[in-house]
């Protein structure tokens, strides 16, 4: 069963949060959101520019090879992209793209041509630099769209992991990556979790996308959740975790949580056991 609480603090941050009691629950839950979203998107501009993470991510999508949507979503507009990739081979055991490949993109009629992988050929900092001039490419021609308030990219939805130090994409705690406020893409060198070398979404793009999805399962998780969506910023520090400056700047922002994800915020704060 799932259960809904609507949120907001910091004045700016309003987000939904869906809670539910089987991973076969969220993924079908999943799949209906990303569904409508896709068709709004088709339906408004003729495409639907899709940015994925890594890790789970891409099994909870499992259901969107299934009967009815393999049938009935227009895959020949979707246009995919990597939120964050490590700086390996695309055949590499850790490559994001391999994994989206063998679990999603193999099983779905997305064109080729609309997959738009990091070059694994170039040195990190070039596969920032040439993935940002893609994108900006089409961000001219509208493909993808452009934000009314700045001048990042508006995917129409980013889907994202939460790490149990509370990171996403591959924005870390603390990590001075966080700060970029000019560039799209980025990457680092030094990150805490293997591979080091990765390249990301800034913050930025992350913020003016039409609609962000954090997907988050499992007890190690549950504090970093707490710390990014709860009235009291605790737990992990006092620096705010990554995810709690997922801020959309005019977007909606939802969490797609377990009962063990979201076991810190039912034991810690009694406004959200009232609202479930």
């Amino acid at each position: 069963m799932e259960r809904e609480v609507m949120a907001s603090y910091e004045t700016k941050k309003i987000f939904e949060v869906r809670v539910f009691e089987s991973l076969d629950e969220m993924a079908t839950d999943l799949a209906e959101f990303i569904s409508q979203v896709s068709e709004i998107s088709v339906k408004e501009s003729g495409y639907f520019a899709i940015a994925l993470s890594g890790g789970p991510l891409t099994r909870h999508m499992r259901k969107l090879c299934e009967a009815p949507y393999n049938k009935t979503l227009d895959w020949s507009k979707w246009y995919v992209f990597w939120a964050e990739e490590r700086a390996v081979a695309k055949n590499h055991a850790e490559s994001n793209y391999k994994l989206t490949k063998e679990e999603f993109l193999s099983k779905v009629p997305i064109p080729n041509g609309h997959v738009y992988s990091i070059n694994d050929n170039a040195t990190v900092e070039e596969a920032a630099t040439d993935y940002e001039f893609v994108i900006r490419q089409l961000v001219k021609i509208r493909t993808v769209g452009v934000s009314e308030s700045n001048d990042c990219p508006k995917f129409d939805l980013i889907l994202l992991n939460i790490g149990p130090d509370g990171h996403v994409a591959s924005l870390f705690p603390n990590h001075p990556a966080l700060e970029l406020k000019d560039d799209w893409v980025t990457y680092i060198t030094d990150s805490p979790e293997p591979p080091p070398e990765r390249i990301t979404f800034t913050l930025p793009v992350i913020n003016s996308a039409s609609n962000i999805a954090i997907v988050a399962t499992g007890e190690d998780k549950a504090k970093a959740v707490s710390s990014a969506i709860s009235d009291c910023n605790e737990g992990l520090g006092a620096t705010p975790v990554p995810a709690r400056m997922v801020q959309p700047t005019d977007g909606k922002l939802v969490w797609f949580l377990d009962e063990a994800a979201a076991s810190s915020l039912e034991a810690g704060n009694d406004a959200y056991k009232n609202q479930y």
